[in-house]
């Protein structure tokens, strides 16, 4: 079903567990994610990501998530002002019935924070990602929530065709839609285009792989940015698929049931917005994108205009960070 500004979107369960009442959640499991370990000849990721998993058995949480949607964690101990530290959101990876079946059972997609400050040039580590990442099954995590109502999936998903594109960790909440929809048994044409700057830092490759080989309906199109060896004068970015595979996109972003989806680093949506001016016919791109007269010129677009003099409709869902 959908309405003419855009699809209809499902009701859904937020702020089950506050940041002053949090839920008290058990690790199951952790590990690397990325399809580069460094192990047995293969090339090392150049960054830590992790796929973790929390038992929320018992709380208000369970049962309560969808794909597109996030948990609150609290770290532990205290900021450089001695204040607790505030919680950080992260994007649910799993499906809607958990990774167990029933919703008990959630994961998140948590790349580890190593930087070096500007100024200082002090090693800088991510409070809470690192928190996350050093945690082992039977640790427990304080954890809130549901929050996020928008970038979420249509009520009735079988009625849409998706275009999902995500860089990095941006790729969590796609693995949950993907699943749901390919589960659901829907005819929906699914197309994920994951962004990359080497191949061994593809995040779930593996699994991808594995569900466009069994279904029909679900194509994955890992894009590689830097590549190394013979292809090393190639550079490909997520919005270049666009034009390499337009007879394949080009019918999903055409027909009415077309919706696109991006998630990822801030900044990307500009380039994917550009590409589909480029490649579409001025009536169809209007379907995702509404420019003011003014800024017909996708080369005018800043990310500071988006919603002010360049508006995406209600079949574009972003979420950047």
């Amino acid at each position: 079903m959908k309405t003419e500004s855009g699809p209809i979107m499902p009701e859904v369960k937020m702020h089950l567990a506050l940041p002053a009442s949090p839920v008290t959640a058990t690790v199951v499991e952790t590990t690397r994610c990325t399809l580069g370990t460094g192990r047995g000849g293969a090339a090392k990721s150049s960054g830590v990501v992790r796929h973790i998993s929390f038992d929320i058995t018992g709380t208000p949480l369970a049962g309560a998530f969808r794909p597109g949607q996030s948990f609150g964690v609290i770290p532990p101990g205290v900021d450089a002002k001695g204040s607790p530290h505030k919680l950080r959101l992260y994007s649910l990876a799993s499906p809607t019935r958990g990774e167990d079946g029933r919703g008990n059972v959630v994961a998140t997609t948590v790349k580890r924070l190593l930087d070096e400050e500007w100024e200082t040039h002090k090693l800088f580590t991510g409070v809470c990602s690192n928190y996350l990442c050093d945690l082992k099954p039977g640790d427990t995590v304080l954890l809130t929530g549901p929050s996020g109502k928008r970038f979420v999936l249509p009520k009735d998903p079988g009625d849409h065709d998706y275009v999902f594109f995500a860089t990095g960790t941006g790729i969590a909440p796609f693995r949950g839609m993907v699943m749901d929809v390919l589960e659901s048994g829907a005819a929906s044409k699914v197309v994920l285009v994951m962004g990359s700057a080497y191949a061994s830092d593809l995040i779930y490759h593996e699994q991808f792989e594995g569900l466009a080989a069994a279904h029909k309906n679900f194509t994955y199109l890992p894009t590689i940015s830097r590549h190394v060896g013979p292809a090393a004068d190639r550079t490909l970015y997520v919005q270049d698929r666009l034009s390499t595979h337009r007879d394949l996109l080009g019918p999903i972003l055409t027909s009415e049931r077309g919706l696109v989806y991006v998630c990822g680093i801030a900044g990307m949506e500009m380039g994917i917005l550009r590409g589909m001016h480029a490649s579409l016919s001025p009536e169809a791109f209007a379907q995702y994108l509404r420019a003011d007269p003014e800024f017909q010129d996708p080369k005018t677009w800043e990310r500071k205009l988006l919603n002010r003099k360049v508006n995406p409709t209600r079949r574009v869902f972003l979420e950047v960070y």
